[in-house]
């Protein structure tokens, strides 16, 4: 019997459509090749548990053969087969799904009250195959395909051969067991493409590694090794040996209690390169609205690229231990991009070339639940080991300050636990929660200022009042922090105040009145300093904050000093942000009382007194001043002037 056969659907089309749009990358063929052999070993074990007549087996395996000189790639199964008229309706129709099929007819026998081993078939029919087009794949790289299958429940075998054109030829042969045979006779090499590729054994052996070696059946092929000869010491020979090319079954789905964490480490180690091991795994089976498995890590230390465009954010994506997508970024947040790791879920929308994802709930459910997981997991690692949270946040902290900043504030309530800070009063990094605990009775406001180190902060003039009332301050470190702070806004009630912006607040009634009638009686001299400024400050007043130190500058409500650095090292900022700059004097100070007096005696001097007290306070600030040749001789003319 031989048979020629058009195309049921839209023939040559529909054929170059499938293999020159829906794929975009041919070494997917022996993915969908394999998946569909291991689709054909699962209907066989299927029905062999529910039908007695049926010969159950242990020695299921999908084999490989390859053929330089010929040029062809052979892909082989003992699975179920394929009848006359399942060759014609799964292959000769186009995208007619025989797996969508076979679940349905399993699904039906189940439902059966009297079936027998009912109780030995499994729940989660777990068929790769969804849309019947895979097996089109292989004419992205061949130009010819033949189909050799007999079907278990068959005595007659067929022979399908296909150009991936117009028409399909059936033909009867003869085969001993089920099962299916696909040749592969490949393309000819062209300027573009070396399709010969495929017949090399370094080639598939990672091939196979990379998109099927999570398949549950083993995958075998001869492969040229070299070993020793018998007999002849230091001798070697190359010898063609039958080896298994995939694991079966992932770490993820093996029980957590069988593998240990030196195990789930050296998976870490060989599957993103990295030769340190990882600071710690998470593993997650969820079972629910979407069903799926996620193994995920944390790296000791950041990648050298983290924070470069070219890094590529994302976990592994697999489906039913079959490799999807390398980088499927939608599952973790902009903010948890170092997160390493991988997702494998039965239940997800795939577009029709298994290739891409389509947009869909599934896959924001898993990921809002993965951010749920690890964030839980870091709060637990903060409470119960601080010292490798301390590891984590010395450098990945900068990205959870990221993420409480982002999208103006949206995770704030969520993330806001995991900070952590130096501080002036502690030897380590604390906690907000842990600052708010320690506060003095009569603090309300959590106060913090911007600097490189501890000794910087506690130079500051500002932080005068603060001393003297052992007030703890936040070291803020990162450029990010204090637009941290100010989405924030609070924490437990407590309204966060930087040391060098606005009032403190810190004086009794009494106090402030001494403070405003003194702004009052001097008011000439400090209008006349702020004159003699020419619009550099945009006030200059009696300090509330000032015990020990001459002089400081403070910003106004708004934008901070260390905002206006570094909005202005931004591209595209409006260069006209700038802080609001406030030059406050210690009226008890020497310094005070000597220009209060040269002003009485002769007001022009006020020029130079303003001129070096700003420029002073301007260094203690970290900002440049704009002539430190002028301010140098200032500085001697006023140190000779009063030694005479």
């Amino acid at each position: 019997m031989s048979e020629t056969r058009e195309f049921k659907t839209e023939s040559k089309r529909l054929l170059d459509l499938m293999i020159n749009s829906i794929y975009t990358n041919k070494e997917i063929f022996l993915r969908e090749l394999i998946s569909n052999a291991s689709d054909a070993i699962d209907k066989y074990h299927y029905l062999s548990l529910q039908d007695e007549t049926l010969p159950r087996r242990n020695d299921y395996e999908i084999n490989l053969s390859l053929d330089k000189d010929n040029n062809t790639i052979v892909i082989k199964d003992n699975g179920i087969g394929m009848t006359y008229d399942e060759l014609i309706n799964s292959l000769g129709t186009i995208a007619k799904s025989g797996s969508a099929e076979f679940i349905e007819r399993l699904k039906e026998l189940q439902s059966k009250e009297n079936t027998e081993n009912k109780d030995e078939l499994p729940s989660d029919i777990d068929i790769i195959g969804q849309f019947g087009v895979g097996f089109y794949s292989a004419f992205m790289v061949a130009k010819k395909v033949e189909v050799r299958t007999r079907s278990l429940y068959d005595t007659k075998a067929y022979l399908f051969t296909s150009t991936g054109e117009e028409t399909y030829s059936i033909d009867e042969i003869e085969k001993e067991d089920s099962g299916t045979e696909i040749t592969l006779y490949l393309r000819d090499k062209t300027d573009e493409y070396d399709y010969s590729q495929f017949t090399d054994e370094w080639t598939v052996k990672n091939l196979v590694k990379k998109y099927s070696d999570y398949v549950r059946y083993p995958i075998t092929m001869l492969v040229t090794e070299s070993v020793p000869v018998e007999g002849k010491k230091d001798k070697y020979e190359d010898k063609q040996v039958l080896k298994t090319l995939n694991t079966m079954t992932p770490i993820w789905k093996k029980n957590k209690n069988d593998v240990t964490d030196e195990e789930y480490n050296k998976f870490y180690q060989e599957k993103y390169y990295d030769f340190r091991d990882p600071l710690l795994h998470i593993l997650l089976n969820v079972e629910g609205k979407v069903n799926y498995t996620a193994l995920l890590y944390i790296p000791s230390q950041a990648p050298y690229n983290l924070y470069s465009e070219k890094y590529e954010k994302g976990l592994q994506l697999y489906s039913k231990g079959v490799f999807i997508i390398d980088k499927c970024k939608e599952l973790v947040p902009d903010y948890l991009r170092f997160i390493k790791g991988l997702v494998d879920s039965p239940d997800l929308s795939l577009n029709i070339s298994r290739e891409m994802l389509q947009k869909s709930q599934e896959i924001t459910d898993i990921a809002t639940n993965i951010e749920k997981k690890i964030i839980s997991r870091l709060q637990n690692l903060q409470e119960n080991d601080f010292d490798k949270y301390l590891e984590f946040f010395k450098s990945f902290g900068v990205n959870i300050k990221f993420g409480v900043y982002d999208d103006f504030g949206m995770k704030k309530d969520m993330l806001k636990d995991l900070l952590i800070y130096d501080t002036v009063n502690s030897e380590k990094m604390i906690s907000l929660k842990e600052y708010v605990k320690n506060m003095k009775e009569d603090q309300k406001e959590i106060y913090y200022a911007s600097a490189k180190t501890k000794e910087a902060v506690l130079a500051m003039p500002q932080m005068d009042l603060l001393k003297k009332k052992e007030y703890d301050v936040l070291i803020l470190h990162d450029d990010v922090d204090e637009f941290v702070i100010q989405v924030l806004e609070e924490y437990d009630g407590h309204k966060f105040k930087s040391v060098n912006q606005g009032d403190l607040d810190l004086l009794d009634k009494d106090e402030e009145k001494k403070i405003k009638d003194l702004n009052k009686e001097k008011k000439p001299l400090l209008d006349a300093i702020k004159e003699a400024l020419n619009g550099e400050v945009d006030d200059v007043k009696i300090s509330k904050r000032l015990t020990d130190s001459a002089v400081c500058l403070v910003s106004g409500d708004g934008v901070s000093f260390e905002m206006e650095k570094v909005l202005k090292q931004m591209p595209n900022v409006n260069e006209n942000i700038k802080a609001n700059k406030i030059l406050e004097l210690n009226s008890n100070h020497p310094v005070f009382k000597a220009i209060d007096e040269a002003y009485t005696k002769d007001s022009a001097s006020i020029k130079d007194y303003a001129e070096l007290l700003y420029n002073q306070a301007l260094i203690i600030e970290g900002f440049k001043i704009k002539d430190p040749l002028r301010f140098s001789e200032l500085m001697c003319e006023l140190m000779i002037k009063s030694n005479k």
